[in-house]
């Protein structure tokens, strides 16, 4: 579970955030945006991230506070799991990212799995929704949801896109070391099982 510090700094998060939308009273906003401020000020002090950064972090969230969506493709080959090395942290992950507006799961799935790894994929099925303070990630500013979506290779080949150095398979046994701000050791595992057990139900939470 997420440290009590951050869960509180990300309510103070979304509290300021809807009451600087909803908010017409002049004095409420500026009572709002304290509490904005007070919020990265938490997170600057137990992450060390400077409170500049986390300021243009949230500068462009605006409307009413929902999580964030991040979607990974989950693809095996004799049993062996595709993952992608990430240029910003010269570590390993499912190939995906941000849900795209316009775009269904599947569709960024297809999308992230081309970019990150060269190939041509088809969703089959959905593995798992996670939330990921329920998860060892490290701590993140965002409040994220977490779909994981199987494909099948349908063409193409391993091919590193603009944000990845490396594309490869790996057994479960020879992971190598993960991004865990994108996926957890973990998850890995809990995918491994579930393809190996095809009545697996879907994992949530």
């Amino acid at each position: 579970m997420e440290p009590k510090w951050l869960e509180w700094a990300k309510e103070l998060q979304s509290i300021a955030q809807a009451g600087l939308t909803y908010s017409r009273d002049v004095y409420d906003l500026e009572r709002f945006e304290q509490i904005r401020e007070i919020s990265m000020e938490i997170m600057s002090q137990y992450t060390k991230v400077d409170q500049s950064v986390l300021k243009n972090l949230f500068a462009n969230e605006t409307g009413y506070p929902t999580p964030k969506v991040d979607i990974r493709a989950v693809i095996f080959e004799d049993n062996k799991i595709l993952l992608v090395k990430e240029n910003s942290d010269d570590s390993w992950s499912l190939p995906g990212g941000w849900a795209d507006i316009g775009l269904t799961p599947s569709e960024v799935a297809i999308k992230e799995v081309k970019e990150e790894s060269g190939f041509d994929v088809k969703p089959v099925k959905l593995l798992g929704v996670l939330d990921k303070k329920c998860h060892p990630h490290p701590p993140s500013p965002y409040h994220v949801y977490k779909i994981f979506i199987q494909c099948e290779i349908i063409g193409g080949g391993p091919q590193t896109g603009i944000e990845t150095t490396a594309v490869g398979f790996f057994a479960e046994n020879e992971l190598p070391k993960l991004s865990e701000g994108r996926n957890t050791r973990s998850q890995i595992e809990m995918l491994f099982r579930q393809v190996n057990n095809p009545q697996e139900p879907v994992y949530f939470d």
